[in-house]
């Protein structure tokens, strides 16, 4: 397992690097990453009109920085990823309508996959 898949899959949060370094949850899903933003969720201004993006995956024991890589920028066509967004939608805590979460995600948020 490369140092990229075993820090996401060890850490549910990571640094997004935009206008600055934002935090952001995510999944690690058939090598990418997924993450959700918009519609009352995480805000990630501009992320989806973006090619590529800097990415840091910090430990989750210690904070202590485990790798800095660039990541290819894709929306995901929801429908069509419904595997990926279930997975994204299991682990989103604390939602105020989990019943109904994929389906606000499809009018309001935009999901994105971070490829390295």
């Amino acid at each position: 397992m490369g140092a990229i898949e075993e820090g996401a899959k060890k850490s549910g949060v990571l640094w997004v690097h935009l206008d600055r370094p934002r935090l952001a949850w995510h999944i690690w899903h058939d090598g990418a990453i997924y993450l959700v933003t918009g519609g009352g969720e995480q805000n990630l201004p501009e992320l989806d009109q973006k090619n590529s993006v800097r990415v840091t995956l910090r430990s989750k024991d210690n904070g202590a920085e485990l790798v800095v890589f660039d990541a290819a920028v894709e929306v995901v066509d929801q429908a069509q990823a419904a595997e990926a967004v279930a997975a994204l939608a299991k682990e989103r805590l604390n939602a105020p309508d989990a019943a109904g979460l994929t389906d606000r995600w499809a009018d309001t948020s935009t999901v994105v996959r971070l490829t390295p």
